[in-house]
């Protein structure tokens, strides 16, 4: 196939987006559904599921391990009544992080994984310490050998478990894997996300016994086996954050439909403050901004707090607004990769730490950048569409990982960004950024 790193956006700048855009699947959640479907022995169909590389991905390390799968549209039909293996191959898992969650799963279908350690974005440290105690509680016994964890259990037992960290991965990771264990297990100090209780919903559907997901305290009584079931994947509160912020940052007028708006609360009262027009429908949001908006001070929180996956798109944002932002991240520390290519657009940030303070500027301007991570990619195409002049992104594959087809729905609202090839056969593009 093509390859997709030498692949570039092209964007011309100045133009307000206005128009109407429906939400798709969530990528979060869909990936962690993709890790429960091994518990179950029926037929499994996902509606409403994104098509993206990284969904793609998980779905061809299913069929890896014995799953059959078939698309069809935005449906995916999954039967893993025949999961034979328990051997995550080492180059299917190194494109997806979450090929990580397969542990628990495997452990509770068949009493052994064996799998390599995470892969992903590179945005700094994400610990998976609590998801090996955590295992290791439930009676798992877990060995590392070069560079692959080898799990077995006798069979995995309920227990109280506490969490240092609501970590959602954590959260979600240990809840499939205790659905199927003898007795009761708690989970304390657990993730509030929306993809948690979209996940106790589908494991609920399909037999399982999870209350109190939402809150911080969950408890999973185990179950003999699962059953089948036709679910829908959640709308992607990402993805309708970086709408918000499109029409927030062209001085546009966008309807984002099929959204969740408890979920997109935090975003809402930032654009609130400042200074956009935010009406909050049943199941959509429109933001109207009419004046240049005003700098406002950020802090990323675990839900129900500012999520970090808007922070470098919000970054973009306020280096056009008046006055001086404070955007502080507290989820990931290297978080960062869109200072630098946002600066050679001309804003004027400053990073310290984990802090960014940024000045706003009159306009930016187009350049030539490079998209570091998934969201660093959505910040950049932000910054682009407001920028004056052209723009060119490159390493576009990280945000093909997270937004079907980006360009056509930011077309579709008025943008002008067009996918192009480029020609890097040297690899100094990227030495000349390491460099920079």
């Amino acid at each position: 196939g093509r390859d997709m790193s030498m692949q570039a956006f092209s964007i011309q700048g100045g133009r307000r987006l206005v128009g109407t855009v429906d939400v798709t699947g969530s990528k979060n959640s869909a990936l962690s559904l993709l890790s429960a479907v091994l518990l179950s022995e029926g037929e499994i169909v996902l509606r409403n599921t994104p098509d993206i590389v990284d969904v793609r991905s998980k779905a061809r390390l299913l069929q890896s391990l014995g799953a059959v799968i078939e698309w069809n549209g935005n449906d995916l039909r999954i039967d893993c009544s025949n999961i034979d293996s328990w051997k995550v191959d080492s180059d299917l898992a190194q494109s997806i992080r979450t090929s990580f969650f397969l542990m628990g799963p495997l452990l509770a279908r068949l009493g052994k994984a064996y799998l390599p350690g995470p892969g992903g974005c590179r945005i700094g440290a994400r610990p998976v310490d609590y998801h090996l105690k955590g295992l290791a509680a439930l009676g798992a016994t877990i060995e590392q050998e070069n560079g692959y964890y080898v799990a077995e259990t006798r069979g995995l037992k309920g227990c109280p478990i506490y969490l240092d960290k609501p970590s959602p991965g954590a959260t979600q990771h240990l809840m499939v894997a205790a659905v199927l264990a003898k007795g009761v297990t708690t989970i304390q100090n657990a993730a509030m996300e929306p993809e948690v209780t979209s996940l106790a919903d589908f494991l609920n559907a399909m037999g399982a016994r999870v209350t109190g997901a939402g809150t911080s305290m969950i408890e999973i009584e185990g179950v003999k086996q699962l059953t089948g079931t036709n679910f829908r994947v959640a709308s992607d509160r990402i993805q309708a954050g970086t709408y918000m912020l499109a029409a927030a940052i062209t001085g546009g007028d966008i309807t984002v439909r099929g959204l969740i708006p408890d979920a997109q609360a935090p975003i809402v009262s930032k654009l609130q403050e400042s200074g956009a027009q935010v009406t909050v429908g049943y199941d959509e949001i429109r933001v109207v901004a009419k004046d240049r908006l005003k700098a406002v001070k950020i802090r990323t929180m675990p839900y129900p707090g500012f999520p970090t996956d808007l922070q470098q798109p919000m970054c973009a944002l306020l280096s056009v607004a008046d006055g001086t932002s404070i955007v502080e991240e507290t989820v990931y520390e290297s978080r960062i990769g869109h200072v630098r290519e946002l600066v050679r657009m001309g804003a004027d940030i400053h990073q310290t730490q984990l802090t960014s303070i940024i000045s706003g500027v009159e306009k930016l301007q187009g350049a030539e950048v490079e998209a570091s991570d998934l969201r660093a990619g959505a910040a950049l195409v932000l910054a682009g569409m407001a920028a004056e002049g052209n723009t060119i992104i490159r390493s576009i594959h990280h945000i093909d990982r997270g937004y079907e087809r980006l360009e056509q729905t930011m077309n579709s609202l008025g943008a002008s960004i067009e996918r192009i090839a480029v020609s890097d056969p040297t690899g100094a593009w990227s030495q000349a950024t390491e460099a920079f």
